[in-house]
């Protein structure tokens, strides 16, 4: 298996699915919070956390069946896995959603799709055998330029810096960068599956407890919003588990480097989903310098 997983064919097309999903993500937020009600911060965060402990969940139940096994943690795992929950679902989300009230998508859109070249600059500390090198600075540099430029538009940057808005998208971003690294380290500790489902459960739970803290509330629940929230939850199912696989066999810079994909995903997909305009020069502009840093990573 690990010979196909290494594959740049195959790493390249399980990525982009995984950065795909992860985009279709943005559009099914906005149309949840519309036919769910939610308002305010503490409601967005308890959204987030039904879909993950629902993901979490399928996670689970899958894994079973293809293990066919019940899936448990070895003792020395627990507090692995649950950091790996806290930091990468639980502490990213918080940070993102109050980050968001505070900052303009765009801003919030460039300096999350930086997760990227954090977790390669964090890899270069925390793992001996990946160093940083000009091609992966030179690839970052290109696809974060690309997300730049998608994002460009009239107000779309507001103005200055707050540690409640920009501040607290910074943070999301290194958090999730270094949780990336993290996730490499106890990926042979378990199978991804176990991995996956454990710390989805996790950071889901912690999620609602936080959001139901914040005096979140969701209602509206009808078929449409149902089948909604269950497609959020398995897109996270599925996601993370290829995902999960990827940074087990793969350096972390080869796959990291494709989540500069996530907003041209996002802004393809609410064109499609939500009638938005995407038909644009600058989004040609920034897929070609997206993909020329995914290509540039990449070369031997």
């Amino acid at each position: 298996m690990a010979g196909k997983i290494q594959n740049p064919a195959a790493v390249c097309a399980l990525a982009l699915l995984c950065c795909a999903l992860w985009g279709s993500a943005f559009p099914c937020i906005k149309l949840g919070y519309e036919w769910l009600d939610i308002e305010g911060t503490g409601s967005q965060i308890l959204f987030a956390g039904y879909r993950f402990f629902l993901s979490g969940i399928f996670t689970f139940v899958i894994g079973c069946v293809i293990e066919r096994k019940f899936l448990t943690m070895k003792r020395s795992s627990v507090w692995h896995i649950f950091r790996q929950g806290l930091l990468q679902t639980t502490v990213q989300y918080v940070c993102f959603y109050i980050g968001l009230a505070y900052a303009t998508g765009a801003k919030s859109s460039i300096i999350n799709a930086s997760q990227g070249f954090v977790a390669i600059i964090a890899s270069h500390f925390m793992l001996k055998s990946e160093k940083m090198t000009w091609k992966k600075a030179a690839g970052c540099v290109l696809g974060l330029t690309g997300v730049v430029v998608v994002n460009l538009a009239p107000g779309a940057w507001g103005s200055g810096f707050s540690l409640k808005g920009e501040g607290m998208i910074v943070l999301c971003t290194v958090v999730y960068g270094i949780s990336m690294v993290l996730l490499k380290m106890i990926s042979d500790e378990e199978s991804p599956m176990t991995i996956t489902a454990y710390q989805t459960l996790t950071g889901g739970a912690l999620l609602v407890l936080t959001g139901a803290a914040a005096g979140g509330h969701v209602g509206g629940f009808t078929a449409k919003s149902v089948i909604l929230l269950i497609y959020m939850a398995l897109l996270s199912t599925a996601a993370f588990s290829i995902w999960t696989i990827l940074m087990k066999y793969n350096p972390v810079g080869k796959v990291a480097v494709y989540t500069f994909t996530i907003p041209i995903f996002g802004v393809a997909l609410s064109g499609l989903l939500l009638g938005e305009q995407v038909l644009e020069m600058k989004n040609l502009i920034a897929l070609v310098l997206v993909s020329a840093g995914i290509i540039i990573v990449n070369k031997k």
